[in-house]
């Protein structure tokens, strides 16, 4: 398989689990405006709370080889791009274990008790790292050796066609639209509960701007095919390809600030505490802009000044 397949398929993989972690995303910034939420007692809702950080730590890591190979590479397929996609698709499934362990515990629990509803969170939550780290780390002594060592050898790029760049760039705002438009549908939602209905006026004002942060984030990402198709008139363009690179990386700007402006929102609500939400916001923020803006600049700048063999 070609240095590009190679790439071409990890990117796939990782779009295909952003889609879901982003949808499960909404579920749990929708869970917290439920009725039953506020039954919870303050343990369970500090697991919740923590389920809710495992999920967007695991988007923040999805995301991040997209907006490499945006930034840093310019959209051509690298060998270090492929190493940037194992790596954080790697990181991913650990928080997103846990998150499904925790998630499927406060589901339980309510219904079966404290101890079937443990039991079912750890056996799942064992059971997805057992099959996204222990066999695969098992099976590495013995299978796949040959295959380590061809993609060691691979070189450490191939010319990328600007078609294959651009289709690339369409893809990866095709695959983001639905779970960010989702996300803005569960946001949308909140709105019309009881429990936003208790919220003080400040917080429903920032929740609206988190609304608002959302439905640019989907501007954005359905503006490259709109353009593509009406200005470009379905033709291959460098002038298409760095428009629509540029409205991928402003969506990944308004996703960071509306994510981490409604994390806020729903942490102060769950644990009660302004602080605790303003903690979380900019935890969060520095967490997202710092993989998808700041280090990707960091690295786009070290490989503009390195010397070119």
């Amino acid at each position: 398989m070609s240095l590009s397949k190679k790439v071409k398929v990890g990117l796939d993989e990782t779009r295909i689990l952003i889609l879901g972690s982003q949808i499960l995303l909404g579920f749990q910034f929708q869970g917290a405006f439920r009725p039953t939420f506020e039954r919870l007692p303050f343990h369970d809702r500090v697991i919740w709370v923590a389920a809710l950080a495992l999920i967007t730590l695991t988007i923040a890591l999805l995301i991040t080889p997209s907006v490499q190979h945006r930034v840093v590479e310019g959209g051509r397929d690298t060998k270090r791009l492929l190493g940037v996609i194992g790596r954080y698709a790697g990181l991913a499934l650990g928080p997103f274990a846990l998150a499904l362990g925790a998630d499927l515990y406060l589901a339980v629990n309510p219904v079966l008790g404290l101890g079937p509803g443990a039991v079912v969170g750890l056996f799942f939550c064992g059971l997805a790292l057992l099959f996204w780290y222990g066999l695969e780390g098992l099976m590495t002594r013995t299978a796949g050796q040959r295959e380590r060592t061809m993609t060691d050898r691979e070189p450490e790029h191939e010319h990328t066609p600007l078609e294959t760049k651009i289709e690339q760039m369409l893809t990866e705002a095709r695959v983001v639209l639905p779970g960010a438009q989702a996300l803005l549908g569960f946001q949308l939602v909140i709105t019309f509960s009881e429990a936003f209905e208790k919220l003080t006026f400040a917080a429903k004002v920032v929740h609206l701007v988190a609304l608002a942060l959302l439905a640019l984030t989907v501007v954005w990402l359905m503006a490259p095919a709109a353009f593509h198709r009406i200005v470009y008139a379905g033709e291959d363009t460098p002038e298409f390809h760095a428009l629509g690179t540029r409205f991928l990386l402003a969506a990944s700007v308004t996703l960071a600030l509306g994510i981490s402006v409604d994390l806020g929102v729903v942490v102060a609500k769950v644990v009660a505490s302004n602080v605790a939400g303003l903690i979380a916001a900019l935890a969060s923020l520095a967490l997202l802009g710092g993989l998808w803006h700041v280090h990707p600049l960091i690295l786009r700048a070290r490989k503009d000044t390195a010397p070119t063999s």
